[in-house]
């Protein structure tokens, strides 16, 4: 049996003093039964990838690059059909050229959009780098406003969609709704992700109040998070980033759209050109991170979902406030953490930074983000720039002010994350274990 001397030694080789080891780790005991639940959907969605793989064929020819064109891309076309059936959908269009997942919503909706047209959003106001591109705020050019898009929005009750509220803002104008819009993921909002099966009844209401609407489902932070995906529910589409969930940490860039063949045939000609679609686009590159980050995107989501519930285990115990709690059933792998005052996030955020493998040595500040209302501290020490499957932390500054925590490569990695934050609390008075 290990000795408690050899529990505390390695991390004492990084600095972290006995007390804040012992607590996190006495705080990770009690949390096994929630990493056993998180193993068994691993284990479900690791299977569906890999038969994806499977029937697909895939073979060392898909990696191989394009120039030009791109005309018959075999990696490109195979990716495709390998994420649509990952993701429980007919069809599929991921691209690195894709450079984020505002990019792929905005290409989705402006490819499903037409002037005149209503974007209803159920699920209250999206992320803030979305506001301007639909243009609920600002006057960007080319926005969906300036394209005659409409944008009209019902708010969450609690969280939970507001099914009756919804229905009542279908009844306005039917005709002219062509996309009800959710966010998966809650953002910068205090409250749970949206869980997959949560999602059947108001899709079902929907898709019998108005059968050609689209719903589009942002599903970034949460991919692999559950044992099926919205598109099992209901969805249209499913949009996302490979920089998140589904790129494994693997992925140097890019974006997903999957959903039914009728959705995708439309967004493709968004995606380039009216007429040519999907068939051209090249990649001078390998497309082998994508393939791989794929197959690991069930396994590393799962270390990432481990690591955010050990990071509210610990500071649950430690008497601060976590959304979700512990205990909760997880739908994306971000983990929000409440303090009292702006020097507790910035004390956490520079802690992430600290136990990161890229630029630990950078003390993160706040800073006027593009696309952000009020300023935001970033702590972001990732192989692949801004990836949110990787170890990171951020939160605007302002009250409540709240970190949210995502990602994790490896547990053990996440792990010493939780012990350099618990420890700079400490030290900056934030924290009394």
């Amino acid at each position: 049996m290990q000795s408690n001397l050899d529990r505390l030694a390695p991390y004492r080789a990084l600095g972290i003093a006995d007390k804040s080891i012992a607590f996190v780790l006495d705080a990770e005991e009690s949390l096994i039964p929630m990493f056993q639940r998180i193993e068994a959907i691993e284990a479900e969605n690791t299977a569906r990838v890999l038969g994806a793989f499977q029937r697909e064929g895939v073979a060392q020819r898909h990696f191989s690059p394009t120039t030009g064109y791109g005309y018959d891309d075999i990696g490109r076309d195979t990716l495709d059909r390998v994420f649509a059936r990952a993701l429980q959908c007919e069809d599929a269009l991921v691209r690195p050229q894709l450079t984020s997942g505002t990019h792929a919503i905005f290409t989705a909706l402006a490819g499903l959009l037409e002037p005149g047209d209503i974007l209803l959003s159920i699920t209250g106001k999206p992320y803030d780098t979305l506001e301007s591109a639909i243009g609920i705020s600002g006057d960007a050019p080319n926005s969906l406003k300036r394209l005659g898009i409409h944008y009209k929005q019902v708010d969450l009750k609690g969280d939970a969609m507001d099914l009756p509220a919804i229905l009542e803002a279908l009844e306005e104008t039917p005709a002219r709704i062509r996309i009800v819009y959710v966010q998966r993921s809650r953002g910068y909002a205090w409250r749970n992700a949206l869980l997959p099966v949560d999602m059947q009844p108001v899709f079902a209401a929907v898709h019998k109040k108005i059968p050609t609407a689209f719903i589009v489902v942002d599903n970034c932070y949460g991919e692999f998070t559950q044992r099926e995906e919205p598109s099992a529910f209901g969805a249209d589409i499913l949009v996302g980033s490979l920089i998140k969930n589904p790129g494994g940490g693997i992925a140097p860039t890019g974006g997903y759209m999957a959903g039914t063949r009728k959705a995708i045939e439309k967004i493709e000609n968004r995606l380039t050109v009216p007429g040519m679609g999907r068939e051209v686009g090249s990649y001078a590159a390998s497309y082998a991170p994508f393939y791989q980050g794929l197959f690991m995107a069930p396994h590393i989501v799962a270390q990432s979902l481990k690591t955010a519930i050990l990071f509210a285990g610990a500071f649950e115990r430690a008497g601060l406030t976590t959304m979700p709690s512990s205990q909760a059933a997880r739908s994306d792998i971000v983990q929000a953490l409440r303090f009292e005052r702006a020097e507790g996030l910035i004390s956490f955020c520079k802690a992430i930074q600290k136990a990161a493998p890229i630029d630990s040595f950078v003390t993160p500040e706040p800073w006027d983000m593009p696309g952000y209302q009020s300023q935001v501290i970033m702590a972001a020490g990732a192989f692949v720039q801004g990836s949110s499957i990787e170890l990171s932390a951020d939160g605007p500054i302002k009250p409540p002010y709240t970190a949210y925590v995502q990602g994790g490569l490896t547990y053990a990695h996440g792990r010493i994350g939780v012990m350099y934050a618990i420890e700079a609390l400490q030290a900056a008075g934030e924290l009394h274990l």
